[in-house]
């Protein structure tokens, strides 16, 4: 099988570890990730889900944290901290610090993230291709709402600094109007024989990925069945701040209410089929009725093994919906 999921970083990461578990040696996998988290900073270019993706995959996450590197250091961050050195909200690992300084340097030698990623990944070995969303700059930008008024900052910002606990009024992708996809991603996904979205944030990792017009249109109009798992197990996100960002967008904060948001494809949405947990079975009645194929399994990744048997239904749907 050729698979390609579109992803974010923790959630996403751990989905697709396991989906690689589940494959056969012959089996082709591309991940699509999330580049609109990607921020500059300390004069690096950090791209969070990319490196999440890179490393869980690659065997070297934190896996308390679920994001930046095991048995790592923070000995720079200490002396950025002594100088008073900004932002100091947002705190670089002495391991995770050398993939970024590679990064930027051969961004600034004129390579493109594609490339770049490529040959960050020469040093991990995921076992998929990881491709960015795009080369070129989106960035997601959260507009809260504080004593100060209404105000737009980058999403990092939001998440890290303020921890989601600002009140939020909307989420701009800024530039995704005029991005364009990287190169492999179109012909990923028009090859594709599953498309998988993992259960990744729905409005800044996945929405972002399909924020970018000419993937929207290619997982539209692809010829393989796209099958989603949900993020939201018992009206809450398992991890992260979909939450948040899904009561700020007037977005009903459930399974069945995330289905709805990405929309049937027959209805020029992205889905054909949906995973729900088994406490949200209740819920499989109405996203059947808006034209979304959709069944419970256990959604809970507490181990590498319930992480494949949820990537096991994904491909076991995706068979269904094919024939």
């Amino acid at each position: 099988m050729r698979i390609v999921a579109l992803s974010g970083g923790i959630g996403g990461a751990r989905f697709l570890r396991g989906l690689l578990t589940v494959l056969e040696p012959a089996d082709d996998v591309t991940v699509i990730a999330n580049t609109a988290d990607d921020i500059w900073v300390f004069g690096l270019r950090v791209c969070p889900d990319l490196d999440t993706l890179m490393y869980t995959l690659g065997g070297a996450i934190d896996e308390h944290r679920g994001w930046g590197r095991a048995d790592e250091t923070w000995n720079v961050r200490q002396e950025l901290a002594a100088y008073e050195a900004e932002p100091g909200w947002f705190g670089l690992g002495d391991r995770d610090l050398a993939t970024h300084v590679v990064r930027t340097q051969m961004l600034r030698g004129g390579h493109p993230l594609s490339a770049v990623t490529s040959a960050l990944c020469r040093r991990w070995r995921p076992g998929a291709r990881l491709l960015p969303m795009s080369d070129d700059r989106v960035e997601t930008h959260v507009v809260v709402e504080d004593g100060s008024g209404r105000r737009a900052i980058h999403f990092q910002e939001y998440w890290v600094r303020h921890r989601a606990g600002l009140p939020v009024r909307d989420v701009v992708a800024v530039g995704a109007d005029q991005a364009q996809p990287a190169p492999g991603v179109l012909r990923a996904i028009c090859d594709a024989d599953v498309i998988v979205l993992p259960p990744s944030n729905p409005i800044v990792s996945i929405g972002a990925i399909l924020g970018v017009a000419e993937i929207a249109a290619a997982v539209r109009a692809a010829p393989a069945p796209v099958v989603g798992v949900s993020p939201i197990v018992g009206g809450s996100a398992v991890s992260g701040m979909a939450d948040q960002l899904l009561r700020g967008l007037a977005i009903e904060n459930t399974a069945a209410g995330v289905a709805l948001h990405y929309g049937p494809r027959q209805h020029g949405g992205c889905l054909d089929g949906w995973l729900v947990h088994t406490s949200d079975e209740h819920e499989l009645p109405r996203i059947g009725a808006a034209g979304i194929r959709a069944e419970a399994v256990p959604l809970l990744m507490s181990d590498i093994e319930a992480a494949g048997d949820m990537a096991r239904a994904a491909l076991d749907m995706a068979g269904r919906l094919a024939r």
